[in-house]
């Protein structure tokens, strides 16, 4: 593999010189950036693959969702849909006067701009309409509206008249939207790998370009991470002089069902746990469950990855071919919103599946100082 990133190093150097022209257009004025006329939060990263959006966007949520009319906006990647389309609990309360499952598809909670694929009696799931990420953001916060959109600009726009905060997920590269404050993750997993680009390494710009950044995150690290460490990694990272540093770990909450709802299932030493996941790296989630248990088998696909009939049949024979006695089938919260699309539900239904969500904890006591930088911008 370490030979093929090298032989892939010219093309990364075309890749880089076409991002590089591209962001000097940008920051000379001969792109124009977008500037929306309500605050635009940011949640974005250099490289490819997971460095924790989601939970950051959700932790975003949580902070700001009861004093503000707030919105998140995202591509949507892997939906089945295109243009702007909008997850809204206020058209849901306005037009069926009732709540749908979290986890099935009530079409009067989605207003459709521009894609022909969506009618009233669509068998689409919410997931595959709006995208995972949207959908299990929709399903967590029915009171905040969901939309997804690829050309940021209009989907600002629509937005905009109607809330007074709007977080963009998964934006940091979309340079035709100027947000107000922009939050840049590294994972810590990965922050001392090589700063190549696409596709001889990970990154989707140069590093130079987190100089657009209000604030850098250090995500997924350990518990505990020790001073020097943290030092080392800020000396990698080389932040400017009006960026703040912090440091988060993941925390992992209470096993719950696919509806949300908590239980009172624990992982034991002799627990055998079918680990069923479709994302970027699923290595801190395998580490977590190996304090409790070592017996994992895990069923692992691509991220985003469309759970076929055939992977869930796999799951289910092995499941009901293991002797242990104490036994369960454990997926993210993201996997959860693909694990309900009409061919596969019947056969979900029957097992045992239980979902994993995940937090995050600021490391260093240092929550508020985050808390007070993001709330000091929305004023």
């Amino acid at each position: 593999m370490k030979y093929l990133r090298w032989l892939l190093f010219p093309f990364s150097l075309l890749y880089g010189l076409v991002v590089v022209i591209r962001n000097w257009c940008y920051d000379a004025g001969i792109f124009k950036s977008y500037s929306a006329k309500v605050p635009v939060i940011s949640v974005g990263n250099l490289d490819v693959g997971g460095a924790g959006k989601s939970p950051m966007t959700e932790y975003l949520i949580r902070l700001f969702k009861g004093d503000h009319k707030l919105a998140t906006l995202s591509r949507g990647y892997g939906r089945m849909t295109k243009g702007y389309v909008v997850k809204d609990s206020r058209v849901e309360n306005q037009e069926s006067g009732r709540k749908a499952s979290p986890l099935t598809t009530d079409n009067s909670q989605l207003t459709n701009h521009d894609s022909p694929l969506i009618t009233h009696d669509s068998p689409l799931t919410i997931a595959q309409q709006i995208g995972d990420e949207p959908a299990q953001f929709a399903q967590k916060f029915p009171d905040i509206t969901v939309a997804v959109c690829e050309a940021r600009i209009k989907g600002i726009k629509q937005l905009q008249g109607e809330h007074d905060l709007i977080i963009l997920d998964d934006a940091y590269q979309h340079r035709a939207v100027k947000p107000g404050f922009s939050i840049l993750l590294f994972d810590f997993n990965r922050v001392n790998e090589p700063h190549l680009l696409l596709p001889a390494g990970n990154l989707r710009e140069p590093f130079s370009g987190r100089k657009r950044a209000d604030v850098i995150i250090i995500s997924k690290c350990a518990e505990g991470l020790s001073e020097d460490v943290q030092s080392t990694i800020i000396k990698r990272i080389k932040p400017f002089e009006y960026q703040q540093v912090f440091f988060t770990s993941i925390t992992y909450q209470p096993l719950q069902d696919l509806d949300g709802k908590l239980t009172d299932i624990v992982i034991k030493a002799d627990t055998t746990v079918f680990l069923l996941t479709g994302i970027a790296n699923a290595g801190p989630l395998i580490r977590h469950i190996e304090k409790s248990t070592s017996h994992i088998i895990h069923h692992n696909y691509p991220d985003h990855h469309r759970f076929s009939l055939k992977n869930i049949s796999k799951l289910a024979g092995e499941y009901s071919g293991c002797t242990s006695k104490n036994k369960l089938i454990i997926t993210t919260e993201k996997d959860a919103q693909r694990l309900v699309e009409h061919e596969l539900l019947p056969l979900v239904k029957q097992l045992p599946v239980l979902v994993m969500p995940i937090g995050v904890n600021f490391l260093n006591g240092t929550q508020q100082q985050f808390n007070k930088l993001v709330i000091n911008y929305v004023r």
